[in-house]
């Protein structure tokens, strides 16, 4: 039975993988150098080969300067099985078209000084045209000129594109690592502090000492997520000024977060420190050239923020870095809050992406919008219609709440512009703050086995599997809370319950466990008071 339902699993995935695309490659070379450029082709009318060594390999004629809307002035013997470039403008692509096979020639290419948008005709005409059609930008074809030259051949062909690329499959390892890590971190500290002895009030209120901020009242939670609310709608009214802040705040937290976790590791590995004095304030060698090196990561960063084809990767590393810390940084005192917590921001979630789009003038959820931009290429797409700029446009300001990694089998795509699949933040950090609560309840009740912080992990990585499938084959993104709330809320309190340790698990707290169940540290020692209270 197993096996059918994975049968049947992956052949709907394989019917789904393939889509339809309008951006193809063109292949120009001279028979000693190549190069590739983006152009647009509507596969309805006059479909390409999949393959660059599929393709047919023509010469290029330039005929730019004529537009090409009467044959008169071009010979036939110029172009009979060539392929041809003319520029943009004064008729319509089916006339072109129609003009060009009249002549004898074998493909058009139409230089395009204007936005490229897919060639398209009437019913009537899609039948009358046999050449290939495609849109390429002007300035391609002069870059083409410059390094290729005379002699100039061209082959064109569309890769198929799958919906199941490999950046799912690196998206998925950020996203489980990140959480697993960030619980591991944040059970480690716990130990560390329950083994020095440091006071914890009831309700887990004091942890100011250690950097750390605790979650411990309902109504702090509801107003946390009114805030989150209130923020993202002003993000969506006031896009162009508050990126900028939005993206100083990321810079500043990002290189506290990176200090952070490379002191941390520092600390692991043993590697020792040299402190000096001045003015009775004392200063760490090994802080300061940490905090130097961070901030400048952090600003380097800000200032290559928009160079898509590689900045993805620093991006994602500070991405990273900044969930850890927020797991380590901000706890959630029992599972009473987590419930609430991850309930409210579940509603949040869904309702910003499924219900907003009925009240926005474009049809695009505020979610969406907010995080892929108000310019989101994108979102610019309508049906199997795409837009390309045909010159280099000032690029859009992002918000940087998201792990990017590019779609690696889109060849044509990134030509044009770079595709990526992405992952919100709050995706890793909100389900994350539950696996680190369930690492810490682990510490408290000292299990060896780490029974809770190993099933949320579990059920966080199959709550991202079903969210991705489910986005395969729907064919839109989905709000990964939807699905990722559910497991882990779930699979804990299961957990717990299967154990008989609900009630604890359900207050949390050092105190209320420490007040049922012994030995809880290593050892069997309970070195930590409460109240003043020896435990």
């Amino acid at each position: 039975m197993e096996r059918a339902v994975t049968a049947v699993t992956l052949l709907v995935l394989f019917v789904a993988s393939q889509i339809n695309c309008q951006e193809a490659i063109l292949h120009v070379s001279n028979g000693i150098t190549d190069r590739e450029y983006c152009i647009v082709y509507n596969h309805s009318w006059t479909p390409l080969q999949q393959t660059l060594e599929a393709a047919t390999q023509f010469p290029l004629v330039n005929l730019m300067s004529t537009m090409l809307c009467n044959g008169s002035g071009v010979s036939p013997d110029v172009v009979q099985g060539k392929a041809v470039v003319v520029m943009r403008g004064d008729c319509n692509f089916s006339q072109k078209a129609l003009i060009a096979q009249s002549l004898g020639a074998t493909t058009l290419l139409i230089a395009s000084n204007k936005t490229l948008i897919t060639p398209s005709a009437n019913e009537s005409e899609y039948t009358k045209v046999h050449i290939p059609l495609a849109l390429m930008r002007y300035r391609d074809f002069l870059d083409a000129q410059q390094v290729i030259g005379d002699g100039m051949t061209v082959k064109l062909y569309a890769p198929a594109p799958s919906k199941i690329d490999a950046s799912i499959a690196v998206i998925l390892l950020i996203a489980i690592v990140t959480v697993a890590l960030g619980g591991y971190w944040s059970g480690a500290c716990e130990r560390d502090r329950l083994n020095s002895g440091t006071p914890l009030e009831v309700g887990g209120e004091s942890k100011a000492d250690s950097g750390e901020l605790s979650l411990y009242s309902p109504l702090k939670v509801v107003i946390f997520v009114a805030m989150m609310c209130g923020m993202l709608v002003l993000m969506y009214f006031f896009y162009n000024v508050l990126v900028y802040i939005i993206i100083a705040i990321f810079c500043l937290a990002c290189a506290s977060a990176l200090f952070s976790c490379l002191d941390a590791v520092m600390e692991k590995i043993g590697c020792g420190t040299v402190s000096f004095s001045i003015r009775n304030w004392n200063f760490s060698v090994r802080s300061l050239i940490l905090a130097a090196v961070c901030i400048s990561i952090a600003v380097f960063w800000g200032v290559y923020r928009n160079e898509d084809r590689w900045i993805w990767i620093l991006q994602d590393l500070l991405g990273v870095a900044f969930c850890l810390n927020f797991m380590k940084t901000i706890s959630l005192s029992n599972f009473k809050i987590c419930v609430i917590l991850l309930s409210l921001l579940l509603v949040y979630d869904v309702f910003f992406v499924f219900i907003t789009p009925f009240f926005t003038k474009n049809g695009v959820s505020i979610m969406v919008q907010v995080a892929l931009g108000p310019d989101a290429s994108g979102e610019k797409t309508q049906g199997n219609m795409v837009e390309i700029p045909a010159e280099p446009q000032a690029p859009s300001e992002k918000l940087p709440v998201v792990m990017r990694v590019p779609r690696f089998s889109a060849w044509a795509q990134n030509l044009c512009g770079m595709q990526f699949s992405i992952l919100g933040y709050g995706d890793i950090i909100v389900p994350g703050l539950l696996v680190a609560y369930c690492s810490r309840f682990d510490v408290w009740i000292n299990s060896t086995k780490k029974i809770y912080f190993v099933s949320c992990c579990i059920a966080y990585l199959l709550g991202m599997i079903l969210t991705f499938v489910v986005m395969l084959l729907s064919g839109m993104g989905q709000p990964a809370l939807l699905y990722l709330v559910p497991f882990t809320l779930i699979t804990s309190a299961v957990v717990a319950g299967c154990r008989g340790e609900m009630k604890h698990f359900w207050a949390g707290t050092t105190y209320e466990v420490l007040d049922s169940r012994e030995p809880l540290l290593p050892g069997g020692t309970t070195n930590c008071s409460v109240g003043g209270e020896r435990c």
